[in-house]
């Protein structure tokens, strides 16, 4: 168990939250949510003892063990995988250590004798012969194979290296688990497994993470960051969103039917406080009046930005045609011999592990990228807009003030009161609208691309990992949009409730062709668990 007691915690003139009381106790998981800003990460610090609080306390209770995903991703370059891995549990592996150079001195004496079996005592009580099996086991699952395993980290991919930084938060069995955003870089083998792993996991767990899919999959509670408070409740992230939208609703009806009948009281007393007759009930109503108080309803930090795409022109039938595409780079067959057709209303997820392939394969049919063979022809009735993985072209070096940036974007109307509008609706309200190009963070560089988009008007939209950098708000905003838009949709993402909620056709690249199916993601994700399956039985 976890006790925070009247914890609180500013950063210059801004709160982020103030007397903070919670028990984060075992067999539980805990996503914590929040705006971006509000604190959640700041928030697992606290917890973890990175940054001290201000105020009030945080405890462990006696001999527990907390363990952090590590977000620094090139801390072990000089260490082997697996004893990366072990590094996890730091007692056992400073014991291993200690152990290993004893037992490697050339004068081994007879005090390294009994000081090595003390450490062997230690060793076993803390698992430690089943160590490295057990950290091969948590690899494994997460996509690293055991040729990887006594590789230097700075010999693997960044995806990999964020695979082993988290099975090292996971090994040993902590009994309190702080992890933020977990899911960032993991396929969708990985992802479903670390779901399946936390929800049999017996002690404390406290995530941050942005896929709705997964909270909903894994949390027992939601803790809720928000009005500078941070407000536990029970169920996982649907249940919490349904019973604060209620609640929310609620309070607002409750405020509007006494401001109704305040206005009622306050006409009865003007009409008739100076009437005789009536002067007793106008008293009467004035002591009613008194006792009638609006509830306070702070405003939300959430903010969800308005986000709706309306192409200017309906698609035609012939909508593109991908014929033979082939492309290497470093050597590495990238595409090899990709051929599909898209047709009108189709709302398309690419998805599978090869990420390069599915941007290299967005660049090549938006011009960006030559490929070394094959065709691809866009219809006559379409018009494009693209959503890069990478989009800092559009902002390095670039001191315009925001307002001026999208005027470049804006073909029908430049002036400025339709741009300062147009940003306000995406949450760029006041002074936020003069702020330079080159120094927004990177949701506000996402919601920069959206409206771009917006503005083009396109009947055909192109998005590479667009909700990577959003926070909820802003990945239910674009959601809505997407599945009310009229057009056609190419997209990736790792988000499970995005693609599900979208995407009507299914297409993966994989060394082998193309998968191209008409299904939902659940059913893919289910397909492909099962194909697992019966692939790891026949090779047992």
């Amino acid at each position: 168990m976890i006790n925070v007691t009247d914890v609180s915690l500013r950063f210059g003139d801004k709160k982020l939250f103030e007397d903070v009381n919670i028990k984060f106790t075992a067999g539980n998981c805990y996503g914590l949510i929040g705006a971006n800003g509000a604190g959640k990460s700041t928030f697992l610090k606290v917890l973890s003892g990175e940054i001290d609080t201000q105020s009030g306390t945080v405890s462990l209770s006696p001999g527990e063990r907390l363990a952090v995903l590590k977000q620094d991703h090139f801390a072990y370059e000089d260490r082997q995988v697996l004893d990366t891995v072990l590094m996890g549990h730091e007692t056992l592996y400073k014991v291993k250590q200690e152990k290993d150079e004893i037992y490697m001195k050339p004068d081994f004496s007879e005090e390294d004798g009994m000081r090595a079996a003390e450490l062997e005592g230690e060793f076993a009580e803390m698992n430690g012969w089943e160590a490295e099996s057990d950290a091969a086991v948590l690899l494994k699952g997460l996509g690293i194979e055991e040729s990887l395993h006594m590789l230097n980290m700075g010999e693997l991919s960044g995806d990999q290296k964020v695979k082993v930084l988290l099975a090292q938060a996971l090994f040993g069995n902590p009994d309190i688990l702080l992890l933020d955003e977990p899911t960032n870089g993991l396929d969708i083998q990985a992802i479903q497994w670390l779901e399946d792993f936390l929800i049999n996991f017996k002690n404390t767990v406290i995530v941050v993470s942005h896929d709705r899919h997964f909270l909903n999959k894994v949390c027992t509670h939601i803790a809720d960051v928000d009005y500078g408070k941070i407000q536990v409740y029970i169920g996982n992230y649907d249940f919490w969103y349904e019973s604060s939208q209620l609640a929310s609703q609620m309070a607002q009806d409750e405020n509007k039917k006494k401001e109704e009948k305040i206005k009622d009281l306050q006409a009865f007393i003007a009409r008739f406080s100076a009437n005789a007759s009536k002067s007793k009930q106008a008293t009467s109503r004035k002591k009613l009046l008194d006792n009638i108080t609006l509830d306070d309803i702070k405003p939300s930090s959430r903010k969800y930005p308005y986000i709706a795409f309306t192409p200017e022109r309906e698609i035609g039938n012939d909508l593109l045609r991908v014929q033979g595409l082939t492309k290497t780079i470093g050597g590495k067959k990238v595409l090899d011999n990709v051929s599909f057709i898209v047709n009108k209303d189709d709302k398309i997820a690419f998805v599978g592990k090869n990420d390069i392939a599915k941007t290299t394969l967005f660049k090549i049919i938006m011009g960006e990228m030559e490929a070394d063979a094959g065709t691809y022809s866009w219809g006559v009735t379409t018009s494009q807009s693209y959503f890069p993985k990478d989009n800092a072209p559009y902002f390095e070096n670039n001191e315009l003030p925001l307002v001026d940036w999208l005027r470049q974007y804006s073909p029908e109307d430049q002036t400025e009161t339709f741009l300062r509008g147009f940003l306000g609706r995406m949450l760029f309200s006041g002074e936020e609208a003069l702020k330079k190009a080159n120094v927004l963070s990177g949701g506000e560089k996402v919601r920069c691309m959206l409206s771009k988009m917006m503005l083009s008007n396109a009947n055909v939209l192109l998005l590479d990992e667009p909700t990577n950098h959003l926070d909820l708000e802003s990945i239910t905003s674009l959601n809505n949009g997407l599945m009310k838009f009229k057009g056609s949709i190419l997209f990736t993402s790792h988000d499970h409730q995005f693609i599900n909620s979208i995407a009507n056709r299914l297409i993966e690249i994989t060394p082998n062709g193309l998968i191209d199916k008409e299904t939902s993601y659940d059913e893919y994700v289910s397909d492909r668990k099962l194909q697992k399956q019966i692939e790891e039985m026949y090779a047992s």
